[in-house]
């Protein structure tokens, strides 16, 4: 990880008060509120870093990517509410066992995945459609 300045602490310390996924600019707009002085390159560099040492899920969305703490260590996988973004971390044997199968029935080695579920969560599916 690299060297622990005033503004990734402050990004690290905003991700650490937060429990749903944010996008680097929604961490950025709330670093300003805060009064914080970062650049969004660096929210975006210190993001990066702390996914690479597996301290925040990394959610790849459509048109961007969003980030969380982890509350699980290790390898896991989300469900996902496509409403509300309530998440759930998974861990999944049965997904591990298939994805180093398929890679073995294709001479793959070192493979690695993500795995993101999304639906509705009971909350959401229960209230009424609002049109």
């Amino acid at each position: 990880m690299q060297r622990m300045t005033r503004q990734r602490i402050a990004v690290t310390s905003l991700m650490e008060s937060l429990d749903d996924f944010r996008s680097a600019q929604q961490l950025h707009d709330a670093l300003r509120e805060r009064g914080e002085n970062v650049g969004l390159a660096t929210v975006y560099r210190t993001l990066q870093s702390l996914a690479d040492a597996g301290v925040v899920d990394v959610l790849r969305l459509e048109d961007e990517n969003v980030f969380r703490m982890c509350s699980r260590s290790g390898h896991h996988h989300h469900l996902v509410c496509r409403a509300c973004g309530r998440t759930v971390e998974l861990t999944g044997l049965d997904v591990e066992k298939w994805a180093k199968q398929i890679a073995r029935e294709h001479g793959f080695e070192e493979v690695d995945h993500t795995l993101e579920l999304f639906g509705l969560c009971a909350q959401c599916a229960a209230a009424p459609n609002e049109a």
